[in-house]
């Protein structure tokens, strides 16, 4: 059994004997309280003697002034006075107040456990041609393993053989299982649903998909915000300053008045009502709960300090390919088309080792020989292309600015494409060969993104490598008035850097980048979101935030999440703090007594924890 349904349990227990007693002595008030004592005392030992456990363990650790200390003092001086009905009642409402809290605290923890279920316990890894279970991190790169249906995929790899389908929400959120074949990249934390798979390994344990996602997950509530910040360094001066009030309450006002019962009875009171539980709780447990709503729409937020600023964000700047449109190139022509098979041929060579979207899809139009191609040296220039140096040839395959810097000379028919496309310039030996032509499509959920982010009154600019043309077409579709084309790598970091000097103060920035080749910039803004970051190496490790889809609309989502969690944690400290001093100044005046300040206490508490939950809620789909 667990320690929260014992405490439950123990709670209930004591309750239904307090509720008896409780009517008893209301008929019988008349009645001695010698009594009372040992009933009520057994019912009050039952509902606190963990909590004056924990007050007296804390002061031998010379740390005094904790909620545990707050309401020992308060419910054993309810009991020095004969108030047994009051002492109970602290405890007792204490203790329920806290069975809320660990039911909050547990679905929030829930929400985030399941992103913790990703772990696969063991592989089957192909060993001298019969299958061994080992341990995940004992696999090594290049070995072969194998999936069957209801397995979780151990390690990142490439489908060598077999079909399935896969359960990807623990990673994405999407439910509609995704198909993959030979040939396939298929990453750890997913499900085969059907089928058996063969995978060679791409990735060791550690530097896998699911390696990196749990550490991300793990450290997350390390990182606060600051509004955490100011709770805990609020509460660390708040409680002594009221333990010293509540002195003074009973002292000075005995000395020069008298009636010493009177103001005990009130310094008690304002003790109880004191206690920052609904503080101290309800706010982080407000962020872990936005935390957990959102791994449970596929969007990943390293900690609490990055709600908030994604809360606050309203400068988005965006990459182009691969971000704002799929990254999923297609040839549409190759000039001269007399030349096609040749040209496609060096590309290949050019381009068959490359991750990037638009290597990928120029390698995968060459159906020729693949095999007897020779030897070549392959340098890659950022933002510019790829040299291969033969035995006999140079060939370059890449931008206008790549051919720009071996001075070969275009042709006067050349020139860019005038629509959202990309072209791909093929040189031998500094003479022009001929171009490749590709065509990339804009998102679906872009259009209502970009939308959405200006109805918001953010500013939205984009960065892209791709040529003046293709961005302009890019652009205007999506109604981005602001973008810069044809930037290095290092072009970004300088355009970003601009971007940050002629923001207003207060202005929070956010970039979205596909995490292949913008780990720099990413890091550099106030946010980094990485899009599609299940496909990325540097994506998890340098973003902020990763979106593990492929939806652009996400970053909307986690803003409106973002929002949510402040709004709610903002209306907890605010509630909190304008019932906690209200209810401090009517107890020092002895407004209400203790079964007043019982409730304001554990009132707030649970209202505040209760709160708190909405901020589980998963948002609707909206795309």
């Amino acid at each position: 059994m667990s320690k929260n349904k014992k405490r439950l349990i123990r709670t209930l227990i004591c309750l239904g004997v307090y509720i008896p007693l409780f009517i008893l002595k209301i008929i019988f008030a008349d009645t001695a309280w010698q009594v009372w004592l040992a009933p009520f005392l057994l019912v009050y030992l039952g509902a606190s003697y963990d909590v004056l456990f924990k007050a007296g363990r804390n002061i031998l650790r010379g740390k005094i002034f904790d909620e545990n200390f707050l309401m020992a003092i308060a419910s054993i001086g309810a009991f020095v006075l004969g108030e047994f009905l009051e002492g109970c009642a602290v405890m007792l409402f204490y203790q329920i107040g806290e069975c809320f809290q660990s039911y909050a605290v547990g679905k929030s923890r829930e929400s985030v456990t399941k992103l913790m279920d990703i772990r696969p316990d063991v592989a089957r890894v192909v060993r001298d041609g019969n299958e061994e279970i080992v341990e995940p991190d004992e696999v090594s790169v290049g070995e072969i393993i194998v999936v069957r249906a209801g397995d979780k995929i151990p390690l990142d790899g490439i489908v060598v053989d077999g079909a399935c389908h896969l359960n990807t929400s623990a990673l994405t959120g999407e439910s509609k299982p995704l198909a993959v074949s030979i040939g396939d990249q298929v990453l750890s934390g997913t499900v085969c649903l059907d089928g058996k798979l063969t995978i060679s390994v791409e990735k060791e344990f550690y530097d896998g998909t699911v390696a990196k996602i749990l550490d991300m997950v793990e450290n997350a509530s390390v990182k606060k915000a600051k509004v955490e910040n100011f709770i805990s360094v609020f509460s660390k001066y708040y409680t002594p300053v009221v333990v010293i009030c509540a002195l003074t309450l009973f002292l000075i006002p005995s000395l020069f008045f008298g009636g010493w019962l009177v103001w005990a009875e009130r310094a008690l009171t304002f003790l109880v009502v004191s206690c920052p539980c609904a503080l101290v709780i309800s706010v982080p447990l407000g962020f872990f709960g936005g935390i957990g709503g959102a791994g449970s729409s596929g969007i990943l937020i390293k900690g609490a300090n990055y709600v908030e600023q994604l809360a606050k964000a309203n400068v988005f700047v965006f990459d182009k390919t691969g971000t704002l449109t799929k990254g999923e190139f297609s040839v549409v022509a190759v000039e001269p088309s007399d030349k096609r098979d040749e040209i496609l041929r060096y590309a290949y060579i050019c381009e068959r080792d490359s991750n990037h979207p638009i290597a990928k899809s120029v390698a995968n139009e060459y159906f020729g020989e693949k095999d007897n191609l020779g030897e070549y040296e392959i340098t890659e220039i950022a933002g510019k292309g790829v040299v291969a140096k033969g035995k006999d040839e140079i060939v370059l395959c890449g931008n206008l600015a790549l051919l720009k810097d071996y001075e070969v000379a275009i042709p006067s028919g050349e020139k860019l494409s005038d629509n959202s496309q990309t072209t791909v310039y093929m040189a031998i030996n500094g003479v022009f060969l001929g171009s490749i032509t590709l065509a990339d499509t804009v998102r679906e959920d872009a259009f209502k993104t970009i939308a959405e982010l200006k109805k918001q009154g953010s500013q939205i600019y984009m960065l892209t490598g791709d040529d003046c043309n293709s961005a302009k077409k890019v652009a205007q579709k999506l109604g981005v008035e602001n973008y810069k084309s044809g930037l290095l790598p290092q072009d970004k970091m300088t355009a970003l850097e601009e971007i940050i000097r002629n923001k207003k103060q207060g202005d929070v920035m956010c970039f979205v980048g596909d995490g292949i080749n913008d780990a720099p910039v990413i890091m550099r803004a106030d946010v980094g979101v990485s899009m599609g970051g299940i496909g990325s190496d540097s994506a998890i490790e340098a973003s902020d935030a990763v979106l593990m889809h492929d939806k652009i609309y996400g970053v909307v989502t986690a803003k409106k999440i973002a929002k949510k969690t402040m709004r709610i944690v903002t209306q907890n400290i605010i509630f909190a703090l304008l019932v906690k001093f209200s209810a401090l100044v009517l107890s020092a005046f002895g407004v209400g007594g203790m079964w007043y300040a019982v409730f304001a206490d554990v009132g707030v508490s649970v209202l505040a924890i209760l709160n708190s939950m909405r901020t589980l809620k998963k948002p609707k789909e909206e795309i």
